[in-house]
């Protein structure tokens, strides 16, 4: 179960990384709202997986799979470049991820 938290964590703090572009600078309500909601959200559940799952393996992959998910969100809402070397970093990262789950 807190494997499962962790994981609706880090695609919350992907929300929440991809809404500040909407709040732009917190001048947008709605967005900006969203985005607080979600913030407080994932850190929340990220704690509460934290009760059962090492703070290192834990943290580590709730800020990688923010990473991964506002890296590919920026490629596909943003128009950011999509060049082979950040797609292999991409991919390191999930091999991470992947890694620290598995071993711990």
């Amino acid at each position: 179960m807190a494997w499962i938290l962790l994981l609706v964590a880090g695609l919350l703090e992907t929300g929440w990384a991809i809404g500040l572009k909407y709040t732009e600078g917190f001048t947008k309500i709605v967005p900006s709202v969203l985005t607080l909601a979600a913030m407080a959200a994932s850190v929340v559940l990220l704690a509460i997986a934290l009760r059962t799952l090492p703070v290192g393996t834990g943290y580590a992959v709730w800020t990688g799979i923010g990473a991964v998910g506002t890296a590919i969100l920026g490629i596909v809402l943003f128009g950011e470049p999509a060049t082979a070397a950040r797609i292999a970093c991409i991919g390191l990262i999930v091999a991470g991820i992947a890694g620290l789950k598995f071993a711990g």
